[in-house]
Order: C-alpha cells, then structure tokens, then sequence
C-alpha cells in the first residue's frame, strides 16, 4: 500500500496523487508498488531490498544519490492474553524531491504521523521530516520502557504473594523484550552518531538542535533499558533463590515428617512378632501404642531443637 501525504497549514494530510515535497508512506508494498516504487523514483534495488529485510539491522547507506536510513522502532503485540514487546526495522529513503518511508507492516509511529497527530512537521523539508521521525521513535521507546517497568512491578508484587510459572513466563518474555530493546537502541545511536556527522544527510542550523534533542532522549531510553534489565535480572535471580529455598524447607518438613511417622510401625512390628520370652509388658494392649506415643514426641523435640519443622 503506497500512500502520499503534505503539511497543510502546519498538520499533515493524506492527499490522492504525488507531488514534490510530499512523504510516500509504503505499508507492506506488493510486486506491483514495489516495481512503482523502483521505476518512478529510480530508487537502486539494493536499497529498497534492504528496507525491505525483516532482519535488516539500524545502518545508514547512500546510493545513487539516494540514502537509506534503516532504524529499528518498538512495537508491541498481544499474543493470547500477554502484551509482548518487540522491535522491527523501518526504512526511510531521502530522494531529492521526496522521503518515502517503507516498512513490512503497520506501525505506531508512522500511523500517528499520517494521521496527523504531530503539528508542525513539514514534508517538504527533508531532514526536518527525517528527525521528527526518528524523535518519535525515541518517544514511543521511552513510552514503552516505562510500561514495562508497571508491569513488571506489578508481576513482582504477585509473586510475593504465590511464586507461579504463569508470572516468571511473564517475567522472562519482559526479560526479553528489554534485550531486543537495548539491543535496538544501542544500534539506533549508532546510526543517529553518524548522521550527526553530516556525511550522509546535510544538516541545516535548525536540524543541529533537533538531532542533539533526538540523540537526547535515545541515549536515556539506551540507560533506561539497561537499568531495567539489570533490575529485572536480579529480581529473577532473588525469587530462584525463594523458590529453591522454600524447595528445601518442604523437603526437610516431610523427611522429619517420614521419621516420625515411622515410629509405630517400627514399636508394631517389634510387639507383632513371636518371640520366646516376650517383650516387656507385652500382655499390655496398651503399651505399644503409649511407647509410640512418647518416642514420637520425644524425636518431634529434637527435630524442632535441630530446626527440622
């Protein structure tokens, strides 16, 4: 799906056919729009190939006159009753008349754009346009890693209560997202670092302080996630250790519990079995089970002076 769009009067709409200066948005192109994409803008193969790459990493490359800006954006999912986050590459194309936009499916930042949500973004000017993306993008990180702290107080504050799999499963799918997460980010800085540069994209005075404010919030949402991750690698590491520790205190209850109980059926053995002589007051019905009795207190005291209960 290609779709063109213009700043009017400081907002931008979607408009029917191309102009110069308008954004071209592609949301999973077909054959035929690709082959559009290829002939009407003379974009080199390799470039549009590579906007096109789900696994393509943040990179920034020129051709032809033509260069690729691939960044890595957060996206989020809902899969059964989980939100999962995760990462995807989009890929911004600076012709000389246009920036066009391509990426594999429908996502928050380019969506919010072409709805008009950001004021005062003007397609016509290339770079301006270019950064305000990639602004977004470090917004919506930011916006994201947050959640993610919620939830994962929120999952911890469970598993105080009742370690579950169903918590740790969510615990380590949010363990994962971070790591897709920082990973990304660290890609994107990169990237931004050498836009900054000016060799790839000619920056106007303007442009210098929206890229620092870009580069601002992408190194605080790369802190973010690591601090983050860190917390969340410590909190799994500290409820390993509950659950291995609440593990033995079971397992040492029901050995003491085992000892115990096999009290009487050692003292009924003994009084069942025909022996010449007899046992002392074997005549007693009574007996084995008072014997019972007190030998199992008396190994409850120990057990409990050992701390076995």
């Amino acid at each position: 799906m290609v779709n063109f769009y213009k700043t009017v009067n400081g907002r931008i709409q979607e408009i029917e056919e191309y102009e110069v200066g308008c954004w071209v948005n592609c949301i999973a192109p077909d054959d035929e729009e690709v082959q559009y994409l290829l002939n009407f803008f003379d974009i080199p193969p390799e470039l549009l190939r590579s906007a096109l790459d789900e696994e393509e990493s943040s990179h920034i490359d020129n051709e032809d006159g033509t260069t690729l800006i691939i960044i890595d954006i957060p996206v989020v999912e809902k899969v059964s009753k989980n939100i999962t986050y995760s990462t995807m590459p989009i890929g911004i194309m600076i012709t000389e008349n246009n920036v066009i936009t391509v990426s594999l499916r429908e996502n928050p930042i380019l969506s919010e754009l072409s709805e008009g949500v950001v004021r005062n973004v003007m397609t016509s000017y290339k770079t301006h346009f270019v950064l305000h993306i990639m602004l977004r993008m470090a917004t919506k990180y930011l916006q994201y890693l947050k959640q993610i702290d919620k939830i994962s107080n929120r999952i911890e504050r469970e598993l105080r209560k009742s370690a579950k799999n169903k918590e740790l499963n969510q615990l380590l799918d949010i363990e994962k997202s971070l790591v897709y997460f920082s990973s990304s980010l660290k890609s994107n800085e990169i990237t931004l670092e050498k836009i900054m540069r000016g060799r790839y994209i000619k920056l106007y005075e303007e442009d210098q302080d929206l890229l620092e404010d870009v580069l601002i919030e992408i190194k605080q949402a790369v802190d973010m996630a690591g601090i983050y991750l860190n917390i969340l690698n410590g909190t799994l590491d500290v409820f390993a250790s509950i659950i291995s520790n609440n593990l033995n205190v079971v397992m040492k209850i029901l050995a003491s519990l085992t000892l115990i109980v096999s009290v009487p059926t050692v003292i009924s053995g003994l009084y069942g079995m025909n022996i010449e002589g007899g046992l002392p007051f074997d005549n007693f019905w009574w007996f084995p089970i008072v014997l019972s009795a007190v030998l199992m207190f008396i190994m409850y005291l120990i057990l409990k002076k050992k701390d076995m209960f």
